[in-house]
């Protein structure tokens, strides 16, 4: 488990920053991060529109970006629907 956390964190990392803030995702970084790293779980990444109701719903302090716990969440939220805990 820790290599997955590590692996979470080092992601997370290298897509936050290019815009704003080294500690969270704007929305672009945060788009290019589902597109290149989780393309079977995302398959509508591409489509802006989707990205930014997403966006919306974990954005919990509303500062138009990604934290890395709001991005944990996240996370864990996919792993529960694509696990079937879910259910």
């Amino acid at each position: 488990m820790e290599a997955a956390i590590n692996t979470l964190v080092s992601q997370f990392k290298a897509f936050a920053g290019k815009e704003g803030s080294s500690s969270t995702l704007s929305k672009d970084e945060f788009q290019k991060l589902l597109i290149s790293q989780l393309p079977n779980y995302m398959k509508n990444a591409n489509d802006s529109t989707v990205i930014a109701q997403l966006m919306g719903s974990l954005d919990k302090d509303s500062d138009g970006e990604l934290s890395f716990l709001e991005f944990w969440q996240f996370i864990g939220q996919l792993a529960n629907q694509h696990s079937g805990f879910d259910k």
